[in-house]
């Protein structure tokens, strides 16, 4: 993913705006003049009518405040004209504003003055402040998080760290009955929470509220019994359910065992698999509630046909090819499920329905409904990189050429450094298989410091995957550089000037993130190993191989497993700010190593550009991009053949979607393959700034070089997209 951070535009607004610019235009000027005309008496009414409204009395908040908070019901005034009726509901909006605020006397007198002017009267009173809240009763659960609940509703509207909130009556009523909602999740399903009672205290303006509590006893689960066919027996059945079982008592989690023992069932063949869950508080012992779970399994099913409705453009064998080697194996809603995610990935569907239906013989057949999406696609991005400067692109497609589901794809970008170009075509479903075939031909120039570079190539990949988290992948590189203009001194290390290198190569991606682009949690291991053999017609010859490990870890609760009921997060302002971080590990290595000598002692076999390159935004952030390492005598980088890079991030949130992080990172890049290891390492101490997007943050960052030698800068920033590693 690139690192610059892309600004995308609306082509939709653009047209609109283009297209009515061009009204005006063609307009005759008298046509223009009436136009201006009606806009000018439009903006005249309206100031008027936004005159006829008068607050008096305010002191705690700006007019401008109150007109933003009563937009609603001003706008209802402008529209239809002013009434009795529309003036109390504004007054009454008023004083709901303010008693949000803590203002619990405030006290708002309307006045109409003619039949198009309204005066408001606010006498504010005190702003009152909650003191505590005394919960009168608990024994079992601790005040602290009742506390929690009790004030959430004011705490939506404040900062999570604001130590002292103010009263607002509606809010407490409403936490009361959060409270309530909590005791019963907790299995005390007789507990009752009366209505609060509020202490004002004297002259200091504070309150006190009073929450009566009576618990009563708190249910767990007790004996589980079966009957029915239970198929793979009470104790594998009970297994599907333990995390329930030993949790309190409730009637949602007596609802999630017909749900989870269903699935274990249909993920077996058992389509039409019924079963029931009874609980019995009354016949409590000790508070252990007895369970009566009835199982009628019916047969095992097995897939049958499919039919397609729904497609106009896209062929149907697109979507019945996918589900052809299905035919007469066991139902399985998990295979059904990761044959939709495939087809969704595809981009070819706006709404995919697969619907099972039984026919003879206890067979499934599957009815699939599909919307399709735009086949045509066209966008342009503008936006900045720390290295590349600004940068615009812009991209035509067909995500459905010729009907097949086959996308094409151009793209065009233009930075401060490169021009790009590429065609790129993608067979999601080579052959009908499951591998996945891209074929991209390209061609750019770019202006790395010290040279420059033109490159024509073509890459061809076969990729699959072998489970569900681990991808394997064939490609073939072919690519013909030429160094255009440079000034690396001495000439040696720059390495041949201009080669034809084509490379076969594997790549493996164990991926088990739960979520690859919004809070990362799991482990991410790729390898890659390239050759590039004479056999192919490579100028140069060489191995190379890399090797990436990650380690993602929030400290907040992983997402609800289907069927899980789980407790609103509670605890401290400190504690909730706490599970909403998150750490990350990283640590990359690479190699590169030449089959043939560069027939002199001083030259590299390795051209500059097939080099390594440490130092920026990914990789070792004190230094520039690919300044890390070794340089020529005018202090060019002109990379190495081995490097390391390792990465620790702390990410914490700041506000919304804005977070801030802390960072540490380490790598060397070492010129000869002959000699590795983990000697002349380089270090970045550093913090920067992310803003949460759904397909990765935008990041500032600047990192500190701890030890710079005298050549080198302090530190450096960096500005881009996507995480660091």
């Amino acid at each position: 993913m690139r690192r610059g951070v892309i600004f995308c535009l609306g082509s939709v607004a653009l047209a609109f705006e283009v297209a009515a610019q061009s009204a005006v235009d063609v307009a005759r000027p008298e046509e223009r003049q009436e136009a201006r005309q009606a806009v000018v008496k439009e903006q005249e009414k309206r100031a008027k009518r936004a005159s006829i409204i008068e607050f008096r009395g305010e002191q705690a908040f700006k007019e401008k405040e109150l007109r933003t908070a009563l937009k609603e019901e001003i706008t209802t005034i402008e529209d239809f004209g002013l009434s009795s009726a529309r003036a109390d509901d504004l007054a009454f909006f008023l004083e709901v504003f303010y008693r949000k605020h803590g203002y619990a006397k405030v006290n708002v007198h309307y006045v109409i003055e003619s039949a198009d002017r309204l005066r408001l009267d606010i006498t504010e009173g005190p702003q009152f402040m909650l003191r505590t809240v005394i919960f009168d009763g608990n024994v079992h659960e601790p005040t602290d998080k009742l506390f929690e609940y009790i004030v959430g509703p004011t705490r939506e509207r404040y900062s999570k760290l604001e130590k002292k909130l103010p009263f607002v009556a509606t809010d407490m009523e409403e936490g009361t009955r959060l409270v309530q909602r909590f005791y019963v999740a907790e299995g005390f399903l007789n507990a009752a929470v009366d209505p609060p009672r509020y202490k004002f205290q004297g002259q200091s303006n504070d309150v006190v509220v009073v929450v009566p509590i009576q618990e009563g006893q708190q249910y767990l689960f007790g004996s589980i019994s079966f009957t029915g066919q239970t198929v793979y027996g009470a104790d594998a059945l009970r297994g599907q359910i333990v995390d329930l079982l030993q949790r309190p008592y409730t009637d949602a989690r007596v609802d999630d065992i017909p749900r989870r023992l269903q699935a274990y069932f249909k993920a077996r063949g058992y389509y039409d698999v019924k079963v029931d869950a009874i609980g019995a508080p009354e016949d409590a012992v000790n508070g252990r509630v007895p369970v009566e779970i009835t199982i009628s399994p019916g047969p095992v099913y097995h897939f049958d046909g499919v039919t397609v409705s729904g497609l106009t453009r896209l062929h149907p064998s697109f979507v019945t090819k996918r589900f052809t080697k299905l035919r007469g194996k066991t139902y399985s809603p998990d295979v059904l499920d990761e044959r939709f995610r495939t087809l969704m990935k595809t981009g070819q569907f706006n709404l995919l329905q697969i619907k099972p239906v039984p026919v003879d013989g206890n067979l499934l057949r599957l009815d699939i409904s599909a919307e399709e999406a735009k086949s045509k696609e066209f966008g342009f991005w503008v936006g900045y990189d720390t290295y590349e400067g600004a940068l615009a692109g812009v991209q035509v497609g067909d995500r459905d050429l010729f009907g097949y589901g086959r996308p094409v794809t151009a793209t065009i970008e233009i930075s401060q450094r490169s021009y790009r170009g590429e065609i790129l075509y993608e067979d999601p479903f080579f052959f009908d298989t499951d591998f996945v075939f891209r074929a991209r031909a390209y061609a750019l120039t770019f202006d790395y410091d010290g040279y420059s570079k033109f490159e024509l190539g073509g890459r061809f990949e076969l990729s699959r995957k072998i489970t569900k988290n681990d991808e394997a992948a064939v490609i073939l590189a072919i690519r013909h550089v030429k160094i255009t203009d440079s000034e690396i001194k001495p000439d040696f290390l720059l390495g041949p000037s201009q080669y034809q290198v084509d490379t076969i190569g594997l790549t493996n991606t164990l991926d088990l993130r739960e979520s690859p682009y919004v809070t990362p949690r799991g482990f991410l291991i790729n390898n890659t190993l390239d050759l590039a053999p004479s056999a192919l017609g490579s100028d140069i010859e060489y191995i190379r191989g890399t090797m990436r490990v990650g380690y993602y870890l929030p400290f907040g609760p992983k997402p609800l497993t289907p069927g899980v009921v789980e407790d609103q997060p509670t605890g401290t302002p400190l504690q909730r700010w706490f599970r909403q971080s998150s750490i990350a590990f990283g640590a990359r290595a690479g190699i590169i190593h030449s089959l043939t000598t560069s027939g002199s002692e001083e030259a590299t076999a390795i051209p500059i550009d097939e080099r390594f390159f440490n130092g920026g935004a990914t990789t070792v952030r004190s230094f520039a991009e690919r300044d890390l390492g070794p340089h020529d005598n005018h202090g060019h980088p002109v990379g190495g053949e081995f490097f390391t890079v390792f990465n620790v991030e702390y990410t914490f949130p700041i506000l919304g979607e804005l977070q801030g992080a802390i960072f540490t990172d380490a790598g060397n890049l070492l010129p000869s393959s002959e000699d590795v290891g983990l000697n002349d390492m380089r270090y970045a101490i550093g913090a920067g700034l992310r803003y949460k997007l759904p397909v990765g943050p935008i990041r500032l960052d600047y990192g500190i070089n701890p030890d710079p030698h005298p050549d080198e800068d302090f530190g450096a920033f960096h500005f881009s997209f996507g995480f660091a590693f």
